[in-house]
């Protein structure tokens, strides 16, 4: 599909049948595609390099209630266990999180696989990166439709779990609202905060990208991509 088609069908509100154009642009050692999202799984940090979804207010205001059905997931390789994180003083935090997956019990049971899983703080994870989750939401409420890419930032030398699971310093989302032709970003480290106000927290795509070496909706028109990835707005 070209650029422009894309950009078309984007405009157009047409906010699932194309995602996976839009998906990062990385290496994954395992590409592994949900009904309802995508992981770019990295083996050496037993973790995700990346999620990838659609948010809608379809999908927000759906009926599906948190099953918490914590489980590996068999099309990986070497798979982590919902065990595997059992003592070691960190949340399993999802990524892709189950408050925007209520469209119906698949999507929602799709968020417990261990590959939507990293090692947040509990502080993190129930404080102020639920809020960023929470906020999320109430922008696709406002703006409308988004996609989301959520990830950990994986280096070398990470501290581990004693299931060799990387433990991130930091943890960042981006979303993309076509309709508004609007980018956003937050990057947050994996410690304790003293408030939940995200809003603080918010940096550039392009600052994102540097510190990945992630190229992030690199299938929009170049001067487009650019000009979002800049702002922080």
């Amino acid at each position: 599909m070209t650029k422009v088609l894309l950009l078309l069908a984007l405009l157009l509100g047409l906010t699932t049948s194309f995602a996976h154009e839009l998906e990062p642009d990385s290496q994954c050692d395992e590409k592994l595609d949900y009904q309802y999202y995508s992981v770019c799984y990295s083996q050496a940090h037993r973790q995700a390099l990346w999620t990838f979804h659609a948010l809608t207010k379809s999908s927000i205001n759906g009926s599906s209630k948190r099953e918490n059905n914590y489980r590996l997931d068999p099309q990986v390789s070497d798979p982590v266990t919902k065990n595997d994180y059992k003592g070691s003083g960190y949340d399993r935090g999802h990524l892709v999180p189950a408050g925007d997956m209520k469209l119906n019990k698949t999507s929602m049971s799709e968020t417990f696989y261990m590959t939507n899983m990293s090692p947040q703080k509990p502080d993190l994870n129930r404080k102020i990166w639920n809020a960023l989750e929470g906020g999320l939401r109430k922008m696709v409420e406002n703006l409308g439709d988004a996609y989301v890419v959520t990830a950990p930032i994986l280096t070398n030398n990470l501290n581990q779990l004693p299931s060799n699971v990387s433990i991130p310093k930091f943890y960042y989302k981006i979303i993309y609202f076509p309709k508004q032709q609007l980018m956003r970003a937050y990057l947050l480290e994996n410690k304790s905060y003293s408030h939940q106000d995200y809003s603080q927290h918010q940096i550039s795509v392009d600052q994102i990208e540097q510190m990945t070496g992630i190229d992030f909706f690199s299938h929009l028109e170049d001067s487009l991509e650019e000009k979002l990835e800049r702002e922080i707005r």
